[in-house]
Parts: structure tokens; sequence; C-alpha cells
């Protein structure tokens, strides 16, 4: 390799890395959005925390695991000039059918910042994109979305030959999980599992790391879940076996 497309390689990788450690100049007011009917919609505030003006583009698309790509909502403003140091509301609106009324649908909100042409010659720019949970809550769900994470229910089972843990979201709302996982406390033996977000009515078997034999059934399921507004929830469950 000649030191010509060595000093190529080094150029463009110390570009790359003043690019990716470079924060973006926009932040969105939350860590999700729920919709809750019967209003007519939901906004977010986007701060641009730089001095310099930018170009915010949004836009609603589909969860990768929806059955359908069908996407009902409407943004606005779906483009935007954001000055430094300013802020924009964005309002999202329901076209009023096209999700089912008997339980929470889940989109994403992806909010790009463009930046302006740079005054700088060979410079290196990148469109940020930050992408959260949009909730649609339909009006009169059975229970309450404080209460869905302490209603799972989980159990051990067998899969494959291996022992596994069952969870199972009867609720009709959404159940998003903090962290990597969850832990299986037995006495001082602790065991963790990984865990997911858990759509309404959904079961999720899922490996318990480093356990080779059986649990007792008297053993707790301690996790962490994310609430409306972004905070943690710390919580302990029983195996329903």
């Amino acid at each position: 390799m000649n030191a010509s497309l060595l000093a190529r390689i080094a150029l463009f990788g110390a570009m790359t890395f003043f690019a990716s450690t470079s924060s973006a100049a926009i932040v969105l007011d939350g860590t999700r959005v729920v919709f809750s009917a019967p209003a007519k919609e939901a906004s977010i505030v986007v701060r641009n925390q730089g001095s310099e003006d930018v170009m915010i583009q949004s836009w609603i698309e589909p969860d990768s695991n929806a059955t359908q790509n069908n996407v009902p909502f409407a943004i606005t403003p779906s483009l935007a000039r954001l000055g430094g140091l300013k802020q924009q509301i964005l309002r999202i609106l329901y076209e009023g059918q096209g999700l089912p009324e008997d339980k929470e649908s889940l989109v994403w909100l992806a909010v790009q910042e463009i930046p302006q042409k740079s005054k700088v010659e060979n410079s290196l720019q990148i469109a940020i994109r930050q992408r959260i949970k949009l909730f649609y809550r339909p009006a009169g769900l059975p229970g309450e979305a404080a209460d869905a994470a302490k209603n799972l229910q989980w159990k051990l089972v067998v899969q494959g030959g291996k022992p596994g843990l069952s969870v199972t979201n009867p609720s009709a709302f959404h159940v998003s999980f903090a962290g990597s996982g969850v832990t299986l406390r037995n006495g001082n033996s602790t065991y963790t599992a990984p865990a997911e977000m858990l759509a309404p009515g959904a079961t999720r078997v899922v490996e318990i790391k480093g356990l080779s034999g059986s649990l007792p059934a008297t053993s707790k399921v301690e996790f962490r879940t994310i609430n409306d507004y972004g905070g943690i929830d710390q919580r302990t469950s029983e195996l329903s076996n």
C-alpha cells in the first residue's frame, strides 16, 4: 500500500471520527410521544441547541414488526428551517381511521437534521436522524397503561430442551423494558434473560442465560420499564408456575 493511499485513508478516518463524535444540534423534548384519543393531535418540541440555522425534516414510519405499512398520520411542518437557539413545535395529526381501536398501536417519529452548506472546503457533513416511538392509544381501552407492566405474566418453560422464560402481556398497551434484560433471583443466585418491548397480547419466550437446570417457582423476576414520561420504573414480579 503506497503512502498516498495511506494518507487518504488517514484523512478519511479523521473526518469520519470528527463527524461521528460531533453532537447533533437538535434535541427532542421527549423520548416518546403518546397520542391519546379522542385528542385530535399530539405534539413534540424540537430545539436547536446550536448557533447556526439548520433544516429539519420530519416524518412518520411504520414499525418493522407491523403486519401492515399503513401510517395514517400527518406531521406539520414536515420540513422547516430552525434558527440557532430556537425551537419548533411538531404537530402530529391522525386521519381518524386505519388503526385498531381495541389496542394500542406503535409507529415511529423520525426527525432529521440537515446541516447548512459548510463554509470549509473538503469537509464531511452528515445528516443526523433521531427516531422515537409514537404510540396511538384509542379511547376506552380496558385498564390503565401504568398497570400494564405489573400485570405481565411470567412463567418458566422448556424450549428445545433448555429452560426458558415466557412473558405474556395480557393488556391493551405496549410494555417497554429499560436496559438489556430481566433478572431472575432465587436466594443469592441470579440469572439474566433478554427483554424487548412487548406488544399488546403478545407472548415471548427467551433463554435464561447461565441456567442449566431448573428454578423453583418461588423465584422472583426483577425488571425495569419505561413509562409514558420516559421515566424508569423498577419492578418485581412473581412467576405464575
